[in-house]
């Protein structure tokens, strides 16, 4: 909870009640001898991460494990169903149906306790299960996508899961199975969210409740994007959780990649415009610029220390005048002296994760990481420079160095990439890692590896100039990032976070950079979101 600061003295002696902050036991899968054993692993961090919003203490176990009675010390107990008939433990079936704790139930397996005439489910919960839910029909290269149940309406918004159809391995992306249950007793048990298949005209239930039951018809982590059904699961889980979070709308803008070769009149012109409407900013800083291979300078190698860079600080201290809080974005923003994947140079390419192998980097360590994170501290330090929080290039790095930031930074800032295990292996032929993304729509107050995240909700604006940069080949417009903020608002705490390349401004490129940036802080604040520093950002809370 937020306490009072410089409040008068009148006010000192009051006394404020808080609520505890809940405890929640999440159940995953974990079958053995697949390729997808820690399937179920993964998602349950993503929802661990979610509940670190609500300063939730959880407990990640996997559920052939449970023991009787277990259910019972915790305010919320979650089953991630992501193994289809993975055998459960009588033992939780028992406590699931005779506890008045909150239990919240996702896909597969509920048939398991629904079914079974031995826990009188319908005739307790008012919910019947009736059988899964998939594809329409079989797709081809001629209906190459015959429908699903995709659209979750909420708030008066469609939230399309995704879907996509390789005609060529005639397989298809997307997580198209739900689970159909529907109201046998609408006095003992409400639709809460529903779910519509566009192709068949039909709505059934998405996420339902009974009591202190609950169920979600699939995983909302399997695809997830800014617009999303999992979007809904972030603000219903207020609810599962009992959290009465007031409604509070904020919306943040980074300025990315600021490194030594920045045009310091592009950095003005921004820091100007925002000044001028009274809105705070960010600027993420790479304090150490490497070219190993010379591929920005002639086939010579260069490197610029931050004592060196008189355009980025003086670009930063301009910023800095205006109100803007800086974010160390890695040390150098690329990996030695080799492409990863792209250049070798600063702010194109990976730092804390070989991309082109798909793993950690050789020297990955704690130690490492720690020392590149200081040597960044201390150039920075040394300039006068303090930063605010952290941020992994590209938003990826190896889970020990994911776990190394919250040594030295109080906060990140950005979308996190999780792995299954700190030394993953994703390649293995069974038992494999998995790594996934999460986009967080409102703050973490402690995700899997310790850190405190600021959300980056929205994505940002990119141009096709693949003419002239092979590595940007689509476009992401101001009209994109501005929907992505109208999807965000429909979470009562919901924060519209998105970032910019200055580099968009030169006029070289020719594009209109420095327009579509007006448009979207126009449209954003449009939609009756109010602009905060990335430090005042409210924090989560029970």
């Amino acid at each position: 909870m937020l306490g009072l600061v410089g409040a008068p003295a009148a006010q000192a002696q009051t006394t404020t009640t808080t609520t505890p902050p809940p405890r929640a036991l999440v159940l995953y899968d974990a079958p053995s001898g697949t390729q997808w054993d820690k399937l179920g692993l993964a998602y349950a961090i993503m929802l661990r991460n979610l509940l670190g919003h609500f300063q939730a203490q959880v407990d990640l176990v996997p559920v052939q494990q449970y023991t009787a009675g277990t259910v019972e010390k915790y305010s919320a107990t979650f089953y991630m169903g992501s193994a289809y008939d993975n055998p459960l433990p009588a033992t939780l079936l028992a406590d699931v149906s005779g506890t008045t704790k909150t239990v919240v139930w996702f896909k597969y397996n509920v048939w398991q306790l629904a079914w079974n005439p031995t826990y009188s489910f319908t005739a307790r919960t008012g919910l019947e299960f009736v059988d899964l839910l998939g594809m329409n029909a079989q797709p081809s290269s001629a209906n190459p996508n015959p429908g699903f149940y995709d659209t979750v309406k909420y708030k008066g918004l469609d939230f399309v899961k995704y879907y996509q159809y390789d005609a060529g391995r005639n397989v298809i992306n997307a997580d198209p199975d739900l689970g159909h249950v529907q109201i046998a007793d609408a006095a003992k048990a409400q639709q809460v969210v529903g779910i519509t298949n566009p192709k068949l005209a039909r709505t059934v239930p998405y996420i339902t409740r009974s009591g202190n039951f609950w169920y979600v018809a699939d995983l909302p982590f399997s695809f997830i994007g800014p617009r999303d059904r999992y979007l809904v699961l972030c603000d219903v889980l207020h609810d599962m959780l009992g959290s009465r979070h007031e409604t509070y709308h904020k919306a943040m803008v980074r300025l990315e990649d600021v490194g030594a070769l920045v045009s310091v009149q592009s950095m003005k012109t921004l820091s100007d415009y925002l000044s001028s409407k009274a809105i705070p900013f960010s600027v993420a800083v790479i304090p150490r610029y490497r070219d190993p291979l010379g591929v920005y300078n002639g086939g010579v190698a260069q490197e610029i220390p931050l004592s060196q860079a008189t355009n980025l600080r003086t670009a930063v201290n301009y910023a800095r005048g205006r109100g803007a809080e800086l974010v160390m974005h890695g040390f150098s923003h690329q990996y030695g002296n080799m492409r990863n994947p792209h250049t070798g140079v600063s702010g194109d390419d990976f730092e804390f994760w070989n991309i082109v192998d798909n793993k950690p980097v050789q020297e990955d360590s704690t130690a490492w990481v720690l020392g590149r994170l200081n040597n960044g501290l201390s150039d920075m330090g040394a300039v006068g420079w303090k930063p605010i929080a952290w941020e992994a290039p590209h938003y990826e790095q190896s889970p020990l160095a994911s776990r190394a930031a919250p040594q030295l930074f109080p906060k990140t800032y950005q979308r996190v990439v999780y792995f299954t295990s700190d030394r993953p292996d994703l390649f293995a032929a069974q038992n494999r890692d998995f790594a996934v993304g999460q986009i967080f729509p409102y703050a973490v107050g402690t995700d899997h590896y310790g850190q405190y995240v600021i959300p980056e909700s929205l994505g940002n604006i990119e141009y096709d100039i693949h003419t002239i940069d092979p590595t940007s080949n689509f476009n992401y417009t101001a009209d994109d990032i501005i929907l992505n903020a109208k999807y965000v608002k429909t979470i009562r705490d919901g924060a519209a976070s998105f970032f910019f390349h200055p580099f968009w401004l030169e006029p070289e490129l020719g594009v209109p950079g420095l327009a579509d940036f007006q448009k979207t802080i126009t449209g954003i604040t449009a939609l009756g979101f109010t602009w905060v520093a990335p430090s005042q950002l409210r924090g989560p809370a029970p």
